[in-house]
């Protein structure tokens, strides 16, 4: 049985021969199936499933094995929730798993849309330490940078460097970040605003996960924070914020029915545990009000500094 292989470039030349002077006969493209028919130095000989033989440089193909972990990510965690949209920076490679030298098959192009699923972080420069950060810190520590997974709009699935994608926040709650990085964002439900202007008087209430602008994190998020539509003012306003989670993603939104309050929108936010362990905190929005829901058996946590609902 033939080696099969998957062209990992955007598209690379097929040669008839290995040498400085050759002739091109064709050229394959990402993610196409080719059968290896022999090896020299660096290049391989394939056939395409259209029967075309040509060299093509080794570098550019990878293995059956890249190609069915790819397709594993992909069914494994095709039907996550998606916790926010955004827009590659760059030409970016999916990754197999988080990190520069992992394997990789397919290539986004810059523009292209991705919908954020989950984070991991992975080391920069496997083996290559910081130097000590604090005062009389004897020990150094890898420096870590954040991984998106991510799935494209033809559904593949995938490891993105983070830096490379831009969150497509609404410009309306974007601006009032306030040095924090957006890790998720949901829209909650939508109220009714006959005074605002121009034509769309529904307008979206929306929950965020928020934490500080660097990598390397233990956690995903370390605050929430829930925006809420002011109708009489016209005008965004911070309904709910909890800060120092150990936020873990994904969250999740449900509905959940609440005796003479009705129908109410429910989010969940997963949360880990001093021993590691992970639990998970419920949230109800009656506008303008943000509650916990507490499980049977729960005992409600001491008190929290109020945070004073205003603008933004």
């Amino acid at each position: 049985m033939l080696e099969v292989n998957y062209v990992s470039a955007p598209q690379a030349t097929l040669r008839d021969q290995v040498s400085t002077i050759f002739n091109r006969v064709g050229t394959v493209k990402n993610g196409d199936r080719v059968e290896v028919l022999e090896h020299e130095k660096r290049f391989a000989r394939v056939r395409t499933a259209s029967g075309l033989e040509g060299w093509v440089e080794d570098r550019y193909l990878v293995t059956q094995l890249t190609y069915d972990q790819l397709q594993k990510l992909t069914h494994d965690n095709l039907a996550d929730p998606v916790q926010a949209p955004g827009i590659l920076r760059n030409d970016t490679n999916l990754h197999v798993t988080p990190g520069r030298e992992t394997e990789h098959l397919y290539q986004l192009s810059a523009g292209a849309k991705v919908f954020i699923l989950k984070r991991a972080t992975a080391e920069k420069q496997p083996g290559v330490l910081s130097a000590p950060t604090k005062p009389g810190a004897k020990t150094s520590v890898p420096v870590l940078e954040d991984w998106w997974l991510v799935r494209d709009s033809q559904d593949r699935v995938g490891w993105v460097l983070a830096r490379m994608v831009d969150e497509d926040v609404p410009l309306e709650i974007a601006q009032y970040a306030e040095g924090q990085r957006f890790v998720a964002f949901f829209v909650l439900n939508q109220v009714h605003d006959e005074g605002r202007e121009g034509t769309d008087k529904n307008v979206p209430q929306y929950l965020c996960a928020l934490t500080e602008a660097h990598d390397g994190e233990p956690f995903d998020f370390d605050q929430i924070r829930v925006f809420t539509w002011n109708v009489k003012k016209h005008r965004y306003e911070t309904a709910y914020r909890e800060h120092g989670l150990n936020g873990i993603l994904p969250v999740t939104l449900t509905t959940g029915n609440f005796d003479k309050e009705g129908t109410l929108p429910v989010f969940i936010v997963r949360v880990k545990n001093e021993n590691d362990s992970v639990s998970e905190r419920e949230y109800k929005l009656n506008t303008p009000l943000v509650r916990r829901v507490l499980a049977p058996g729960e005992q409600k946590e001491a008190p929290r500094a109020a945070s004073k609902r205003r603008r933004g």
